[in-house]
């Protein structure tokens, strides 16, 4: 467990009220990020604050009416998920870092330059990333970032990649979740049908296929229809 002097502190606002934890801040990115952590050892301490700073502790009256329980790691997943942890500039700098070196080594393992065929190292991804400016989102996945990264570097840097279009149907009791999934890379055409299954048509890197199907098979449990253009 973290000590207090080393946590940071997550946030939220519900129901007009204010809640605050104190927890490690390198469980809680993990946790942020979709990973399985444990709870408990992310708490600093085991209580939900008005205001941390200060002390002041939420009223269980007021825990259980924005969160629908007053169980502690419920709560904590919840705050942490869903609203604001305030990171160090040096940790958020090196969580940057560590999702630029992600980003680039797909880019590397998935495109080249189309005036040799050949790969660009990392090394020089990251030099066209910098030369072109371009920002990193710490809490976003690596995969949600290499479209918007891709664009961006070709105006400094030769660089291609081999494509395909996808055709997808996501039942209706599956659409809401699973479609953030698919917003992540980037509709082209969308519908949502009259009885509310959703259908899109997205193009991804080749190399991203195994990713998508994956995701997209956990975010439905296994019903989502995929079809390759021809």
């Amino acid at each position: 467990m973290v000590t207090v002097d080393e946590a940071i502190i997550a946030k939220c606002v519900k129901n007009g009220e204010h809640f605050e934890i104190l927890v490690d801040a390198d469980i809680a990115y993990d946790l942020k990020e979709g990973r399985i952590v444990s709870l408990s050892r992310m708490l600093a301490v085991n209580d939900v604050f008005a205001d941390a700073k200060k002390a002041n502790r939420a009223a269980p009256s007021d825990i259980l009416a924005a969160f629908g329980t007053n169980d502690l790691e419920k709560v904590a997943e919840d705050i942490v998920k869903h609203g604001e942890i305030q990171l160090t500039t040096e940790f958020r700098r090196r969580k940057t870092e560590e999702k630029k070196k992600q980003i680039a080594a797909f880019i590397s393992k998935n495109a080249v330059n189309p005036q040799t065929k050949m790969p660009h190292p990392p090394e020089r991804i990251i030099a066209a990333m910098e030369q072109a400016h371009v920002s990193i989102d710490p809490f976003k996945t690596a995969d949600s970032q290499i479209e918007d990264v891709m664009k961006e570097i070709k105006k400094v840097l030769p660089i291609s990649v081999e494509e395909m279009v996808l055709f997808i149907e996501i039942p209706a009791t599956y659409a809401a979740r699973a479609y953030s999934v698919v917003k992540e890379f980037g509709i082209q055409q969308d519908k949502w049908l009259a009885d509310g299954s959703f259908v899109a048509k997205i193009t991804i890197p080749v190399a991203m296929k195994e990713t998508i199907y994956r995701r997209l098979g956990n975010a439905t449990e296994g019903t989502v229809r995929i079809e390759e253009a021809k």
